[in-house]
């Protein structure tokens, strides 16, 4: 694991500054304490990356939890006894996992998992650009189209118009600068420019450039502008802001419902975290989904027994990580020791960072995931794999992830079946020389699926013929093909066909009963 650990601490230092605003506005956005979002990062980090099969995800608190807890803290009625559902649902994620239930995770069509890349690659950049001009109306780490401000997407872009900050716009433009020379110029011609990340020398010019702007002029930023992470006077002070669960509860049903939905709600984002971080992986590995429920169980557990929100593999942070060229889960796992030693230490400094500079950073996580180069490959690559692939782009962007991958998942499933009624490739027909004889051979497996392109085939066939039907390779043949075997048989007798039924134990002529015949065959 400590082979690549130069390559794995500079893309840890990256997910750091990603993770940090991030943590803390999902936090904000769920009615919670701006500390229980560092919480998540911190325990998303430490605890899950080291238990996790994943060699390049990164978990922490997701935007697409924010509305659930935040209506469940409020309908519980206090945070202590949201943390109990917290622990109660990473327990039920462990269930899951051991009960083998990360295998949902490979029946995610692999156009849906690179729409939903692209999706979010959008609205990151999409919702980047507010905070770039230095409009911080919406929280950071937004990824709903509908802001809870009564904004969404584009309307908050357009208010920018109104109110640009001169000082964050110019910050993020040489932001963007020195990320593109580091990455496109400096980093391939001299090798001290690898071992430190460009954005960490955004991150150093921002400070710079905001402590030594002077107050109220053109290009000044306003505290409003910069990262706000809450600075304890001391030691003490610090762990005061942990919280704890109310275990007094643990008997009312609405908290296990709760539960059961963040537990619910947290696996599939995490599983399709999983499967899309898979897809960035240069090295092609696979992550064991079902050790990934169980990891993301212990870390909820952890999370929730000391204060923290819902963790889940999140996107973002892991896109940034492949980007920032980390090698293994070291660089997850360091990302959270950083979290933890930066609130501890150094949260003053760490308050100095205009959001600008962080803004350039995803501004190019974001073009990264959604490069034109992919619309223009998926569309090569023919109808059945764009449509469901740009629906889920356009599902995420107009409404939130699960939507989004929601609406891919349906357009994939009626493509497939579409695909299945269009296409006979289960059946090998043959016309014999005399045009009076027809011969079908079905395959080894005939699902509901086929039912629709076998009822065509045979609804085609002329009158007055005889139909070989050939079912020595078939090992399955689904009882609703069966059934309308049958059917097919009492209209063949009206339309002048024989039916020569060929099987292992022989040929039988006009069979009436399908299903005792498949039944005696198997």
């Amino acid at each position: 694991m400590f082979k690549y650990i130069t390559k794995d601490l500079a893309a840890s230092i990256v997910v750091f500054f990603v993770a940090l605003p991030l943590c803390m506005g999902i936090a904000l956005a769920s009615g919670a304490p701006p500390f229980a979002g560092i919480i998540a990062g911190i325990i998303g980090g430490i605890v899950v990356g080291s238990i996790s099969g994943s060699s390049l995800g990164v978990s922490g608190p997701a935007a697409g939890l924010a509305i659930i807890v935040l209506g469940a803290i409020a309908s519980l009625g206090s945070f202590e006894v949201f943390l109990l559902a917290v622990v109660i649902g990473g327990i039920l994620q462990i269930v899951l996992g051991l009960l083998k239930a990360g295998v949902i995770a490979y029946y995610f069509p692999s156009a849906v998992i690179k729409g939903m890349l692209a999706g979010i690659g959008l609205i990151i950049f999409l919702k980047q650009i507010p905070h770039a001009f230095g409009y911080d109306e919406d929280y950071e780490g937004d990824i709903n189209f509908n802001q809870a401000d009564g904004e969404n997407t584009f309307s908050e872009i357009i208010n920018v118009i109104q109110d640009i900050l001169p000082g964050a716009l110019l910050i993020t433009l040489v932001s963007l600068a020195i990320l593109l020379l580091w990455e496109k110029v400096l980093a391939n011609k001299f090798k001290i420019f690898t071992l430190i990340p460009g954005p960490f020398v955004a991150v150093l010019f921002g400070i710079l450039f905001y402590s030594f702007t002077p107050e109220g002029s053109y290009f000044s930023i306003e505290t409003s502008h910069l990262v706000n992470v809450p600075v304890p006077e001391n030691i003490g002070d610090f762990f005061s802001q942990f919280s704890f669960p109310d275990f007094s509860a643990i008997g009312r049903v609405d908290v296990w419902i709760v539960a059961a939905t963040i537990a619910a709600v947290a696996s599939i984002e995490t599983l399709l975290s999983v499967e899309a971080s898979d897809k960035l992986d240069p090295d092609k590995r696979v992550t064991p989904t079902n050790r990934e429920l169980i990891a993301q169980g212990i870390g909820n557990m952890f999370s929730g027994l000391i204060g923290g929100l819902p963790i889940t593999q999140v996107i973002v942070r892991s896109s940034a990580n492949v980007q920032a060229g980390g090698k293994t889960k070291l660089s997850s796992i360091i990302h959270g020791f950083l979290l933890l030693f930066s609130v501890m230490l150094i949260p003053v400094v760490l308050n100095l960072i205009p959001k600008a500079v962080l803004a350039a950073v995803l501004l190019l996580v974001g073009y990264k995931l959604a490069k034109p180069a992919l619309f223009k490959k998926m569309w090569k690559l023919g109808w059945e794999q764009f449509v469901p692939f740009i629906v889920t782009v356009l599902g995420l962007v107009f409404t939130d992830l699960l939507i989004g991958v929601g609406l891919g998942l349906v357009v994939g499933i009626i493509t497939i079946l579409w695909r299945n009624y269009n296409n006979s490739h289960f059946l090998h027909k043959e016309v014999m020389a005399d045009q009076k004889n027809y011969k079908i051979t079905l395959s080894e497996e005939v699902t509901f699926l086929n039912k629709g392109a076998i009822i065509r085939e045979l609804n085609n066939l002329p009158e007055n013929i005889t139909l070989e039907m050939d079912v020595r390779n078939t090992i399955y043949l689904a009882h609703d093909v069966v059934e309308l075997l049958d059917d097919f048989s009492i209209k063949a007798k009206d339309r002048n066909i024989d039916i020569k039924l060929v099987s292992e134990r022989g040929i039988v002529m006009n069979p009436t009963n399908y299903e005792q015949f498949f039944r005696q065959e198997n």
